[in-house]
């Protein structure tokens, strides 16, 4: 038992520094590490605008669907460079017709480039639209792909028409092929 004792005690020193050694190496931060935070468009370059024409349609109460083709046209250049398909689809009240509807979003990136496609995905926000002959509307739509391409998030709507709404908004967007 006194041996076991003694090279007990005598293994002390010897583990006692290794425990040091280990908390030696122990990274001590006195502040938070930092973290990504994405700024959205505010923190980008404007890269061009998104030209969307919405086709006519009726507002049926509760809702609505109409087509929509978009053209990308760089902020560099003015010929278009990728091309757009989708649906608008409304939900909520949407009271009368449209024979035609327009809407540009500007488009943004952390740095100046653009891919092929980059745009498509699923927007979803909010629309309240008033028309009387011609008329506007406030959308606020957020989404797209997981990328770092982002659309402006509040856009206008000029339109053609006699309608009235206040919707949830849902814009699908899927490149041209």
């Amino acid at each position: 038992m006194q041996k076991i004792l003694a090279a007990a005690l005598a293994a002390l020193p010897v583990a006692m520094s290794a425990g040091s050694a280990i908390s030696a190496d122990a990274i001590v931060r006195s502040e938070p590490a930092p973290t990504f935070r994405d700024n959205g468009p505010a923190g980008g370059v404007r890269i061009g605008y998104l030209d969307c024409s919405i086709g006519g349609g009726v507002g049926y109460v509760l809702g609505s669907a109409k087509d929509v083709e978009c053209v990308f046209t760089s902020a560099i250049g003015s010929e278009p460079l990728d091309r757009y398909v989708g649906v608008v689809r409304k939900m909520g009240i949407d009271v009368g017709f449209t024979t035609r509807s327009r809407l540009v979003w500007a488009v943004f990136a952390p740095t100046a480039g653009y891919h092929l496609g980059s745009l498509g995905g699923l927007y979803q926000g909010a629309t309240a639209e008033a028309t009387v002959g011609a008329g506007i509307g406030a959308n606020i739509l957020v989404g797209g792909t997981s990328g770092s391409i982002h659309l402006q998030t509040i856009s206008l709507t000029g339109q053609l028409g006699l309608n009235l709404a206040a919707t949830g908004t849902s814009v699908t967007l899927t490149p041209a092929g």
